[in-house]
């Protein structure tokens, strides 16, 4: 399903990733293990989009993500470390614009939106703005965001991070 082959990528003179190469199949789960500035975050980067490799290939279900970014997008879920939530609007609002934003409309919508409420417990602060939430709350609302669509493809960055212990499970 997803197949990185000799994914290289230089922030100047930082080799952040040197000729990367592995594939994930359908329905399995790989995590990035490593210090921080091992190029875990880069990677993801890169297959979803974010960034250009400066070498090297990464396929999604055998599409070249770089060669049509756009149709790679709409298979992959994506909460980033530091997730890019619009702090004015409710949650409500927000994650019914990302899912109208991803294509959905009418009865799917409703469904998907219900469906990521329940999942990643938000429920509770739908009709608070994002700026006026913790960040545990927020976390989940980055994860309702990367779910709303049903992806193909989920990569979480540090999905756990501002979560207590209780959160996690």
């Amino acid at each position: 399903m997803i197949e990185v082959q000799g994914v290289s990528k230089s922030y100047g003179i930082t080799k952040a990733l040197d000729q990367v190469s592995f594939s994930v199949d359908r329905n399995r789960v790989l995590g990035f293990l490593g210090p921080n500035g091992a190029g875990k975050s880069t990677a993801m980067k890169i297959i979803t989009t974010y960034l250009s490799p400066d070498e090297g290939t990464v396929k999604i279900e055998g599409q070249d993500v770089t060669a049509d970014p756009l149709a790679a997008r709409r298979r992959i879920g994506y909460l980033p470390e530091a997730a890019p939530l619009y702090d004015d609007m409710r949650v409500r609002d927000y994650l019914e614009f990302v899912a109208q934003a991803r294509g959905l409309t009418g009865d799917d919508l409703s469904r998907r939106l219900d469906w990521v409420h329940d999942r990643t417990h938000v429920r509770s602060v739908l009709y608070k703005k994002v700026n006026e939430l913790s960040k545990g709350y927020r976390q989940r609302v980055g994860l309702a965001q990367a779910l709303v669509h049903n992806p193909d493809v989920l990569i979480l960055d540090e999905p756990t991070s501002g979560l207590d212990p209780r959160q996690i499970i």
